[in-house]
């Protein structure tokens, strides 16, 4: 179809009698990848200008754990974030992010599954994705990472869209106390884990996170104390009394410190 035509057909669409724009339910979703660009456009007119950038990660989380688990973690934690906000939407998820170096294969590259990108090329696609968000209409755009590797590229990418856009009235920041400021080790802590139990990376904490929103992307007749990187599970820590009762007590931890910083940030823009 020529591209004339088609932006005739879209414009003819945006004529449709108010009967029937009327007669269909405003989307409930706060995905954009749930929504039409009709929907997305009328959300952001109706006062919904605030955007969510998750970064997730596709990587190997030992022996037990599917290699999304971050990417499904922090789609259910950015969802909740926007919903008790009440005026956000979900940008989808960026699944690949630094994950160590390629040559010679180092850190989560060193075991099979694990997709990575270099700090430049990740940085360059947190400027499009923010740059997409600014077309169309947000005014508020933030990062929201799950991965430590991610977290000072992302800073970074803000800062800098920050300072070049305030003259558009359009704001950039990381909510970076979500994975950072959560207070989720403390809690573990005071409820009797040790350090070594809570594990760095798909250790008690992690593995019960996952549970709690995607139980089955964990393989719990693999669940064993690990021991990474002197060892060769690709996990550190201790999951085997992780429980998604455990986990989503996790979560909202995260969701609040998300939250909690979204709405300083917004608070922060207004002044």
């Amino acid at each position: 179809m020529h591209r004339r035509t088609f932006f005739a057909l879209c414009a003819a669409g945006l004529a449709a009698p108010a009967s029937r724009a009327a007669a269909e339910p405003a989307p409930t979703s706060p995905f954009l990848e749930d929504m039409t660009w009709i929907e997305v456009r009328d959300a952001v007119r109706a006062g919904a200008t605030t955007a969510i950038l998750p970064t997730g990660g596709s990587e190997q989380n030992g022996p037990h754990m599917a290699i999304g688990k971050h990417n499904a973690i922090v789609r259910h934690c950015a969802g909740e974030i926007a919903r008790r906000h009440g005026a956000a939407l979900v940008a989808p998820v960026l699944a690949y992010v630094p994950e160590g170096s390629f040559d010679p294969p180092a850190d989560n590259m060193a075991l099979p599954g694990t997709i990575g990108l270099a700090e430049p090329t990740f940085g360059a696609v947190l400027r499009e994705g923010a740059m997409s968000l600014k077309l169309a209409g947000f005014r508020l755009i933030c990062f929201l990472g799950d991965h430590g590797g991610s977290q000072t590229t992302q800073a970074q990418v803000a800062a800098t869209l920050d300072r070049t856009w305030r003259r558009d009235g359009v704001r950039v920041a990381t909510l970076d106390r979500y994975y950072r400021a959560n207070g989720q080790r403390a809690y573990l802590r005071a409820q009797g884990y040790a350090d070594a139990e809570i594990g760095l990376h798909a250790g008690l904490l992690d593995t019960a996170e996952l549970l709690a929103v995607a139980p089955g992307a964990v393989r719990e007749n693999l669940l064993s104390p690990a021991t990474w990187p002197k060892g060769t599970t690709g996990a550190a820590g201790d999951p085997t009394r992780a429980t998604p009762a455990l986990g989503r007590a996790l979560l909202e931890l995260k969701i609040a410190a998300g939250l909690a910083q979204l709405r300083e940030v917004q608070g922060a823009h207004r002044s």
